[in-house]
C-alpha cells in the first residue's frame, strides 16, 4: 500500500462513529481479507494507522485498500456479526474454523446385539456415542481395544446364518448370528464397553478382576487369561491418559500462541477426572492474541457436537464476553477463568507445552509455505514458488570471479542443490557483474533445459534493476520468461526489483514474503564469502610458494593438487616434492629447507 492510500485511509477512518460494531478490510481485488470487531469503532481501527507498524500490524496494512464499517447496539452483538462475517467470506487473515467439522464418536448401536464402532456422523435411532475425540487417536486406541478383547459382531447387518464367520473362530466374535450366545451374555460386553467408554473404569476393573477369579476357580484358565489381558489393556488405558484426579468436573483448558502470522490453539478436554483428549487447530490470523482467543471460542463452541465444559480455563482474553456468550448464544452458565489451582495450573502448562511444540512443528514445516503464499500475492505470480533459487556473484581482486547458486524448497535449503559456476567469459582483472549474471543464469538454466531437469518457480537476484534485466534477457532468450519468475534484492534499502516494472517493490520490514527473500540472499551470500575466502587462502598458499627461486605459478598449482595445503607438503621428502612439482632435486631441496623454517 502507498503511502498516499494509507493517508486517505487514516483520514477515512477519522469519520468513523464511537459506537460499537464491525470494521471490514478489503484488498485492492476487493476481497475481504480481514473482519474485526470494536467496542468503539475509530478508536480502533484508527489504532491500526498510529505509531510505527511491525509484525502483524504491518503486514495487515500493507494489504489493505479499503474499510467499511457496521454500527451494532453493543459489543456483544459485534461479536456475533463478526463471526457471521467469518464464516460468509472466510477472510484471509482471520481465524476460520471450518463449520460443521465432524470428530470421531463411538456409537453403540440400538439393537439386541448391538454393534460398536468408530463414526463422525450422528443418528437419532436411539444409539449410544461416546466423545467426541477431537484428536482422533482416543477413538482409534479404544477401538482397539475393544475389537481385541471383547467377541462382539463386526458385520454391519445381523442376519440368520448357518455357520459362524472367521471372526467367531480366531475369537474376535461370539457369533450372535447363528445364535452362539444369548442376549443376556452379549449385554454383558456391551456394558463392559460403555463402562471403558465413560470412564468408569474403577469399577470395570473390580468386575473383572472378580470375573477373573471365579473363571480361575473353575479351572477355565483360557478364559482368566483373557480377562487378565483385559485389565491390563484397560489399566494402560488409564496410564495413557497424562492428568487424572478425583474432580469429576467438565473442565476444558484452552492456549492459543502465535509467530508471525501462525496462530495456534490448543484445548485440553478433562471428564471425570481425566484427560479425554486434545485438540489442536492452526490458522493464520492478524490480529493480537487476546482477540483470538475469544474468536475461536465463539467458533470452536458453536461447531463440532462439542460437550460444553462447566468451567473454561484460558490465559489472557475477554473472559466476560466469553461467559456472555455462553449464556445468551448456547444458553449455558460457563465459567471463564485463569487457572490458579495446582492442579489447573500443571495442565496448563502442559496444553502451553503442547501449543509451543505444535507451534513450532508448523513454523518448521508450513511457516515458510504460508509465507512463500505471501511472496506469491507480492510478486504476482500465478503459483507459489516453492522452488527458489539465489545468484550472487563473487571476486577476487578480479580474478576468480565466481557465482554461487543455491536452492531453497518449500522455504528450506536444499544444499544437494548449490553450485559454484566459475565465470569463463570475463578477462583476467575485468569486474562485470552483469555480464557475469547473465553467463550464470545462461549456463544454468541450459544446462537444465537440455537434461530436462526441474525449473525453479522463481530466480531471485542478488541485486537491483540492472542485474534483473540482464538475467530477464537470458530467460527471453531460452524462452523461460514465462515459465520462471525472477525478482531481484537490493541490499541498501531491500527493495524488490520486478522485470519491466520502473519501480520497485517496497514491503515493510518484517513481512513474511521479504523474509523468504531475504533468507535466499543472505544464504548466496554466505555460500559465495565462503568460497571466496578458501579462493583467498589458496591465492595466499600460491604467493608463499612462489618465494622459493625456481617454483613459480604453474609449479605452485601442481604442489598444492599434490599434496593440498602447506604442512602435508612439509612432512614430505625431497625427492617426493620434486616429483610432484616436476622441479629438480636442488629446488626440491631449498624448498624443502623453506617450509621447514616456516614451521
Amino acid at each position: 500500500m502507498s503511502a498516499q492510500n494509507e493517508d486517505d485511509l487514516r483520514e477515512k477512518v477519522r469519520n468513523f462513529p464511537l459506537t460499537s460494531g464491525v470494521y471490514i478490510m478489503k484488498n485492492s481485488r476487493k476481497e475481504v481479507i480481514y473482519v474485526g470487531k470494536a467496542k468503539k469503532l475509530r478508536n480502533r481501527v484508527s489504532s491500526y494507522f498510529i505509531g510505527k507498524k511491525e509484525g502483524k500490524t504491518a503486514l495487515l496494512v500493507s494489504r489493505i485498500a479499503t474499510i467499511e464499517y457496521v454500527e451494532t447496539d453493543n459489543e456483544f452483538e459485534a461479536l456475533l456479526l463478526e463471526n457471521n462475517f467469518i464464516k460468509k467470506w472466510s477472510p484471509r487473515y482471520n481465524i476460520l474454523l471450518k463449520d460443521g467439522k465432524s470428530y470421531p464418536t463411538i456409537r453403540i448401536t440400538n439393537e439386541d446385539f448391538p454393534r460398536v464402532f468408530r463414526t463422525r456422523y450422528v443418528v437419532n435411532d436411539g444409539s449410544r456415542y461416546f466423545g467426541p475425540y477431537p484428536d482422533g487417536m482416543g477413538a482409534v486406541k479404544y477401538m482397539d481395544l475393544i475389537n481385541s478383547l471383547f467377541p462382539i459382531r463386526r458385520c454391519q447387518k445381523l442376519k440368520k446364518r448357518d455357520h459362524p464367520c472367521l471372526y467367531y473362530h480366531i475369537g474376535k466374535c461370539s457369533a450372535p448370528c447363528c445364535g452362539k450366545i444369548s442376549k443376556e451374555d452379549y449385554g454383558k460386553h456391551i456394558r463392559k464397553i460403555a463402562s471403558l467408554l465413560s470412564g468408569k473404569t474403577v469399577m470395570l476393573i473390580q468386575d473383572l478382576e472378580k470375573e477373573m477369579g471365579e473363571a480361575s476357580a473353575q479351572l477355565k484358565f483360557e478364559e482368566a487369561a483373557r480377562i487378565r489381558d483385559l485389565i491390563a489393556s484397560v489399566e494402560l488405558l488409564q496410564h495413557d491418559q497424562a492428568v487424572v484426579d478425583f474432580d469429576r468436573k467438565v473442565r476444558d483448558y484452552l492456549v492459543t500462541m502465535s509467530s508471525e502470522n501462525i496462530q495456534v490453539f490448543v484445548v485440553y478436554q478433562l471428564r471425570d477426572g481425566k484427560a479425554t483428549g486434545r485438540d489442536v487447530f492452526t490458522t493464520t490470523f492478524l490480529g493480537d492474541d487476546d482477540e483470538a482467543l475469544l474468536d475461536f471460542i465463539v467458533q470452536y463452541y458453536s461447531t463440532g457436537n462439542r460437550e460444553l465444559p462447566e468451567t473454561l480455563f484460558t490465559e489472557g482474553g475477554d473472559r466476560e464476553m466469553a461467559e456472555n456468550f455462553f449464556r445468551n448464544k448456547l444458553n449455558r452458565q460457563v465459567k471463564v477463568r485463569e487457572a490458579r489451582s495446582k492442579r489447573d495450573l500443571s495442565v496448563m502448562n502442559m496444553a502451553r507445552e503442547n501449543c509451543l511444540s505444535e507451534l513450532d512443528k508448523k513454523m518448521r514445516k508450513e511457516g515458510d509455505l504460508s509465507s512463500l503464499k505471501e511472496l506469491k500475492l507480492a510478486l504476482g505470480m500465478k503459483k507459489i514458488p516453492r522452488r527458489i533459487e539465489g545468484f550472487d556473484i563473487a571476486q577476487l581482486h578480479g580474478k576468480y570471479t565466481v557465482a554461487s547458486l543455491i536452492s531453497f524448497k518449500d522455504g528450506n535449503p536444499d544444499r544437494k542443490n548449490y553450485r559454484h559456476l566459475k565465470m569463463e567469459s570475463l578477462a583476467r582483472g575485468e569486474i562485470d557483474d552483469f555480464k557475469s549474471i547473465s553467463e550464470a543464469v545462461s549456463r544454468r538454466y541450459s544446462r537444465l533445459l537440455n537434461e530436462e531437469g526441474e525449473l525453479p518457480d522463481l530466480i531471485m537476484i542478488d541485486g537491483g534493476k540492472g542485474q534483473v534485466s540482464a538475467a530477464y534477457s537470458v530467460l527471453v532468450a531460452l524462452g523461460l520468461e514465462k515459465k520462471i519468475a525472477l525478482c531481484g534484492l537490493a541490499k541498501k534499502e531491500e527493495m524488490i526489483f520486478l522485470p519491466g516494472e520502473s519501480d520497485p517493490v517496497d514491503l515493510p520490514e518484517g513481512d513474511p514474503a521479504l523474509r523468504v527473500l531475504q533468507q535466499v540472499r543472505d544464504e548466496t551470500h554466505r555460500f559465495a564469502t565462503s568460497h571466496n575466502q578458501k579462493l583467498r587462502e589458496k591465492e595466499l598458499k600460491f604467493g608463499t610458494l612462489e618465494n622459493v627461486p625456481g617454483i613459480g605459478e604453474k609449479r605452485s598449482r601442481k604442489l598444492m593438487e599434490a599434496f593440498g595445503d602447506l604442512d602435508t607438503m612439509g612432512r614430505a621428502t625431497a625427492e617426493e616434492l620434486a616429483k610432484a612439482g616436476g622441479v629438480s632435486l636442488d629446488v626440491a631441496e631449498t624448498l624443502k629447507a623453506f617450509l621447514m623454517r616456516r614451521g
